[in-house]
């Protein structure tokens, strides 16, 4: 894997492997116990594009959910500056630069009692 490019080789750069601030773990079986995290930046269009599909997916599942700017936070920036939009799924890293619906709405749900 060594001519693999380097966005998808680094999934997650953190070597201390400790929750960012704002994460929480899952409390129990319910999508609404879970938290996603969208991490943005001003004026990015991928971003913009991941609001909605967080926004739709999180609403109708009742998923509470937060955005957090690079630009505001020196360690989000230097863990995610070149994958923007990055989604987390209680404080993981569930995907980068495009989200898929069915995707995110599966990583809510699976395995999960309401």
């Amino acid at each position: 894997m060594a001519d693999m490019s380097p966005f998808f080789r680094r999934a997650d750069r953190r070597t201390d492997k400790q929750p960012i601030q704002g994460d929480r773990p899952r409390e129990s079986g319910k999508p609404q116990d879970r938290l996603v995290t969208l991490i943005r930046k001003p004026g990015c269009h991928l971003c913009d594009d991941a609001h909605a599909v967080i926004e739709k997916v999180c609403g109708e599942l009742g998923v509470p959910w937060e955005q957090k700017d690079i630009t505001q936070d020196e360690e989000l920036y230097r863990t995610y500056w070149e994958q923007i939009p990055v989604v987390l799924v209680d404080g993981q890293q569930h995907t980068f630069w495009r989200v898929n619906e069915q995707r995110l709405r599966k990583a809510l749900t699976s395995g999960l009692t309401e």
